[in-house]
């Protein structure tokens, strides 16, 4: 059986983006674009909303990471590599490879997902994650903390309570924070 883990960067206040929908600051600096890579290298699933996989979708285009420096280009890689899993009632296709398009969030789907896979599933974006949250079905948190306060915009755990253990923690060089929690 796999884990689930939801993974984001957020602001110190807890935002992935501020109120005007922007996460510019949330750029990740080379040593902790590595770390996400290493983490995301287990992974042999992601799970997305529409607008987190709207980001993310630039990640297909070889082009994207074709001048880059070698660690961008390696996330580019993982990524290419993974089953991606999208929810959403609006998009009318999906534009990458190895990927499939729900409508509907299924806890029990995601159940049999994380029983049968291999290797562990990630979600990402917190209204996505808030559900999977709410269905007892997330079994770690990664969160990576930028230093910075937004003030406002779109909270990392949106209607969410839950209890959260401690079970790793890493500073970087440039005042980003990892913190890795399990869940109940």
């Amino acid at each position: 059986m796999s884990l689930l883990i939801y993974g984001m960067i957020t602001s110190l206040d807890g935002y992935v983006a501020d109120e005007a929908g922007r996460f510019d600051w949330a750029e990740p600096d080379e040593q902790v674009h590595v770390f996400i890579s290493n983490l995301q290298r287990d992974a042999g699933t992601h799970l997305y909303g529409r607008r987190m996989y709207e980001t993310m979708v630039a990640w297909e285009s070889p082009e994207l990471s074709a001048n880059q420096p070698p660690y961008i280009q390696d996330f580019a890689r993982i990524w290419r590599a993974a089953d991606k899993v999208v929810y959403s009632t609006t998009l009318r296709e999906v534009h990458s490879a190895r990927t499939r398009l729900e409508r509907r969030f299924d806890p029990d789907a995601v159940r049999r997902l994380k029983q049968d896979a291999e290797r562990n599933v990630l979600i990402a974006g917190p209204t996505l994650a808030s559900h999977a949250i709410r269905a007892g079905l997330v079994d770690e948190c990664h969160l990576f903390i930028a230093p910075v306060v937004v003030g406002g915009g779109l909270p990392a755990f949106p209607g969410v309570q839950a209890p959260l253990r401690l079970l790793d923690e890493r500073r970087f060089e440039r005042g980003m924070v990892y913190l890795r929690y399990g869940t109940g």
